[in-house]
């Protein structure tokens, strides 16, 4: 596990903390992140993983490289046509070499290797830690050297733990009640801040957020409890799993089918209506609640 990067040395605006990590020992360290709801780094959960050494971009295409795959680009959070929705089907062979060789920015989002390549499930190894990690929802994710997934947290308010298979990546989490700070758009699970552009056009109430940072190595894996936000930055080209187990805490399971059933697609039909001015609205409210929460906390 490495220290964080910042690109060009620019100092960044909100608190940074060094994140807890542990070997996974007899799963207590584990165990205990859970209960306190807090992240955590396990040096050495997924370090002997049959993954690591076979899902090699080659032993991939070679095996399943025919398959079609549904990818996804940047314009995935963007207003429009293409809003939370794929841009195109491919094969898996394509999609490995533009995004691993040719540095393409596309993505499988929520790739279900349970659905899809379940022979690979093989390959990796659920802990049993109390939380139930479930092998019908196990996702594989893949990136390319230098994009981002921008900074959200999971719409589903599951658990997950996230274990790198190949490549570095840069983590940057934020705690559940710092998502007035960062800008939180309303019906949704994202905030459109650029963590990484200049400091200028952030916002000042972002200096309030507090931020846990981490490089992930490969056969490291990281814990994240239900409702922390969460910005990948790929170091280097890589591929990835996610674990994940229902929430042990009612409140949480029920945010999340309501963010299921009933926020999204109330989202994702009043950006078809009007696709601009629903992002506008959705952006004013964000500022309009973090001026108002700032005031408060000033008085």
């Amino acid at each position: 596990m490495g220290q964080a990067e910042h690109p060009n040395d620019k100092a960044p605006l909100w608190m940074s903390l060094d994140l807890k990590s542990t070997p996974y020992l007899d799963g207590s360290p584990l165990k205990q992140a859970i209960a306190r709801r807090e992240p955590l780094v396990l040096t050495d959960l997924a370090a002997s993983w049959p993954a690591l050494k076979k899902w090699t971009p080659d032993q991939l295409t070679a095996l399943y490289g025919n398959r079609p795959v549904r990818v996804y680009d940047a314009s995935f959070g963007t207003p429009g046509r293409n809003y939370m929705g794929s841009i195109d089907t491919m094969s898996f062979a394509e999609f490995l070499e533009e995004t691993l060789h040719g540095g393409r920015d596309l993505r499988m989002f929520l790739y279900n290797l349970s659905q899809q390549i379940p022979q690979l499930l093989d390959d990796i190894v659920l802990p049993e830690v109390g939380l139930k990690f479930s092998r019908q929802f196990v996702f594989s994710f893949f990136g390319c050297k230098g994009s981002t997934t921008p900074l959200h947290y999971d719409i589903d308010m599951g658990d997950v733990l996230h274990a790198v298979v190949r490549g570095r990546r840069r983590i940057r989490l934020f705690a559940p009640e710092d998502s007035v700070w960062l800008h939180r758009h309303p019906f949704t699970v994202r905030s459109y801040l650029d963590l990484d552009g200049p400091t200028s056009a952030l916002p000042p109430s972002l200096s309030r957020a507090r931020c846990f940072e981490v490089i992930l190595e490969p056969g490291q894996t990281l814990y994240m409890p239900a409702g922390w936000w969460h910005e990948f930055h790929y170091l280097e080209a890589g591929i990835g799993v996610s674990l994940r187990a229902a929430s042990p805490h009612w409140r949480e399971r029920i945010k999340g089918w309501g963010n299921l059933l009933v926020v999204s697609p109330i989202d994702r039909l009043a950006n078809k209506v009007a696709p601009q001015r629903w992002y506008s609205w959705k952006r004013t409210h964000a500022e309009a609640l973090a001026q108002a929460a700032s005031q408060v906390k000033s008085a």
